[in-house]
């Protein structure tokens, strides 16, 4: 199974690290290093999380952090990468945005 990334979950990613930078000294390398940790056990699990708006849902095993993610083929396409603290209705309006691979 291979795993893509999205942009905009790239972007998401990079929020949760300068969020956590700001937490003490290299937080936000140790937030980024569990993550992918997390999407990387995508290419063994992916497929079994619940659906949560549309997308697969997997919560990360360290950080109140949500991934959605989308399987297309033998793909697996992470779209969004939010804090599950957030206001549930911002966290839908993330994953309701328009979803296109060409991003």
């Amino acid at each position: 199974m291979n795993v893509r990334i999205h942009r905009r979950a790239e972007a998401d990613l990079g929020n949760g690290v300068a969020f956590y930078d700001q937490q003490g000294q290299r937080v936000g390398d140790y937030f980024l290093e569990c993550i992918y940790t997390d999407i990387d056990s995508l290419r063994l699990y992916a497929g079994i999380h619940r659906k949560v708006l549309g997308y697969h849902c997997v919560i990360s095993k360290i950080f109140p952090f949500a991934i959605y993610y989308k399987m297309k083929g033998d793909t697996v396409i992470v779209w969004r990468v939010l804090d599950a603290r957030r206001n549930p209705q911002w966290i839908e309006r993330q994953v309701r945005m328009r979803y296109t691979e060409a991003e």
